[in-house]
């Protein structure tokens, strides 16, 4: 007799955990595109434009698959986009206006936060899920990519890299706990 793991009192059931799963990371995209657009309104036509347009559009890309999954899946989108708007947009133009490596240094930042939680969404996911996961794998790589992008062009050498490194992280890690829930 097999013995499946007994769920806790307040433990996700399997619908839960991807509904959250589809709500946070549609609301982490979303935050992504606000970003860029902020960091374009301000470095509009400066040596990263290609650049900053490149990885936009791909995060334009993530955005639109799982805007197609809040609506396939019924799920609730998180009640903060309103917040993320102007929180994404504000951060990117923040950035942008301490330079192109601290905007860069934004890319780093968020990027590396988002691989993590894109890690444990991958491994939390069952055989059931197998095209969700996909997309997240091949969201992973690309976020990575734009991580890599980041450091290529000097994201270490903004002023205070270490400190506002670790500002953004923060800021990530509590935007992605409260995008799960509300």
């Amino acid at each position: 007799m097999s013995q499946t793991p007994r769920a806790l009192p307040g433990d996700l059931t399997p619908r839960e955990m991807v509904e959250r799963t589809i709500r946070v990371d549609h609301a982490g995209e979303y935050g992504a595109q606000r970003i860029y657009a902020g960091q374009l309104a301000i470095l509009k036509g400066g040596r990263h434009d290609a650049t900053l347009r490149h990885m936009q559009a791909q995060e334009q890309e993530h955005l639109d698959t799982f805007s197609r999954l809040i609506a396939q899946r019924r799920v609730r989108p998180t009640a903060l986009l309103p917040f993320w708007h102007v929180a994404g947009f504000a951060l990117g133009a923040a950035t942008a206006l301490l330079g192109e490596r601290a905007a860069m240094a934004c890319t780093v930042a968020v990027e590396e936060a988002i691989d993590e939680h894109y890690a444990t969404q991958e491994a939390a996911l069952g055989e059931d899920e197998a095209v969700l996961r996909a997309h997240i794998t091949q969201f992973r790589a690309e976020e990575q990519e734009h991580r890599d992008i980041g450091l290529a062009n000097e994201a270490e050498l903004a002023p205070a890299y270490r400190l506002l490194s670790a500002a953004i992280k923060a800021g990530c890690k509590v935007a992605i706990k409260v995008s799960e829930r509300v």
